[in-house]
């Protein structure tokens, strides 16, 4: 099992929206960046644990846990001419984006902010503190513990 931290303005997409749709699953799409679409492809598999992640907010942070339920296929909101996530250049013959399904599993008891992300010494690697940008980022099982705790919920 591998560890993801996947970011989402929840103006877009919340925690909540997840927990609220069927079956509390839904697809991680829209992904427009090459190396989160690799992740997505080729590394996220079904079972692999996710921190969700609210970001563009005045107080980014990490505020549940969610779980993949179907690893990478094409992202099929390329090839929607109306939709905001079009990219003229995919097509179903041809794909060039991908995406997983994920399911809510819970909320952290307490959100782990960035700044206290930022501030712990333990977590200075994680491609969120050196890759902010980056929407899907791979975490270790040691982050993983350590945000978990930092989030009131155990180890």
């Amino acid at each position: 099992m591998n560890y993801w931290l996947f970011k989402s303005e929840p103006g877009c997409f919340s925690f909540d929206d997840l927990k609220n749709r069927p079956e509390s699953t839904e697809h991680w799409d829209g992904v427009r960046n090459y190396q989160a679409r690799n992740f997505l492809r080729d590394r996220v598999k079904t079972g692999d644990r996710v921190l969700f992640y609210h970001s563009n907010i005045p107080e980014p942070a990490v505020v549940g846990i969610a779980t993949v339920v179907r690893e990478g296929y094409p992202d099929f909101t390329a090839y929607d001419p109306h939709g905001e996530h079009f990219d003229p250049k995919s097509s179903p013959a041809a794909p060039i984006w991908y995406m997983v399904d994920v399911r809510y599993v819970e909320p952290l008891q307490k959100p782990v902010t960035l700044e206290r992300i930022k501030a712990n010494p333990l977590l200075s690697d994680m491609p969120l503190v050196k890759l902010s940008r980056l929407s899907i980022q791979p975490v270790t099982a040691e982050q993983w513990r350590i945000i978990l705790a930092m989030g009131g919920m155990g180890t």
